[in-house]
């Protein structure tokens, strides 16, 4: 595995930046980069040190989707042994994993954004586009379908006619109107989108416990499959652990005494 496909660096006070890096392809997604992503995403969910991750593409994109490359040789294989090469060409890892990190990720799209390369930033928590950023699904133009839980993200985040004229049309969406259907919480000018999301992370980092985003982010996934009451009673009883921890005592002392909180690592127990 390459090293550079993905690149990786951890900024003061916590933030971990990952820049998809094969700007020549417009980042297009294989099995290389798929497995350092997401080892990347173990690293940065394992070090203490890391409070929030900020993903980005290097050059004038983000990700354009699968490598056609990759495609092509799918299609002349007949799509592998029981599809198993399409799983394997997009990583040895389920692309919900983004999901499953308990800390925040957030998505800075940077220029186009297609196909599994809008799947991964509907994984990510947030995303902040570029102005004038393209984002399209594609996947009926190639004869596939709404790959890697994109029909169960898409609905949620924008409603279901919403979701079904991005997947039956594959039309491009502009960052402008994405922002208005919910893919996108806010458009940034080009020139100012890296150092937009690193400032909002920082933000996180220095002032919310890392322990409560990581419950707030199982508890927002997960509340997805429940009904009204069922997450207003396991809500309940979350908020009375966290009572019970150092964080609560140390963000109302912070409050009082009118200075930044200090926030232990992420409670392995939560």
């Amino acid at each position: 595995m390459s090293d550079d496909v993905v690149l990786y660096e951890v900024r003061e006070p916590g933030v971990a930046l990952l820049t998809l890096n094969r700007p020549d392809r417009l980042n297009a997604w294989n099995q290389e980069l798929g497995d350092r992503y997401f080892a990347l995403l173990d690293q940065a969910a394992a070090d203490p040190a890391v409070k929030v991750i900020v993903v980005t593409g290097a050059g004038r994109g983000f990700c354009a989707g699968a490598d056609m490359n990759t495609l092509q040789q799918l299609g002349a294989s007949g799509g592998g042994s029981g599809g198993s090469g399409a799983q394997a060409a997009a990583g040895t890892r389920p692309q919900y994993a983004t999901t499953l990190v308990p800390k925040p990720v957030i998505a800075a799209i940077n220029g186009p954004c297609a196909g599994m390369g809008l799947s991964q930033a509907l994984m990510c928590d947030m995303r902040f586009a570029a102005a004038g950023a393209k984002l399209t699904t594609s996947f009926g133009q190639r004869g596939l379908i709404a790959e890697w839980g994109l029909a169960w993200v898409l609905p949620r985040l924008m409603g279901t006619a919403r979701a079904f004229d991005l997947l039956f049309s594959g039309r491009v969406v502009l960052a402008e109107e994405a922002v208005e259907l919910g893919l996108v919480n806010a458009v940034v000018p080009a020139d100012q989108l890296l150092d937009h999301v690193l400032a909002y992370a920082t933000n996180l980092a220095l002032t919310v416990s890392p322990t409560s985003m990581a419950v707030m982010k199982r508890q927002v996934y997960a509340d997805w499959t429940k009904d009204l009451i069922t997450a207003h009673d396991d809500a309940v009883q979350l908020m009375k652990q966290s009572m019970k921890r150092p964080d609560f005592v140390e963000g109302v002392n912070s409050y009082l005494e009118k200075r930044p909180p200090n926030f232990a690592p992420i409670d392995p127990n939560a």
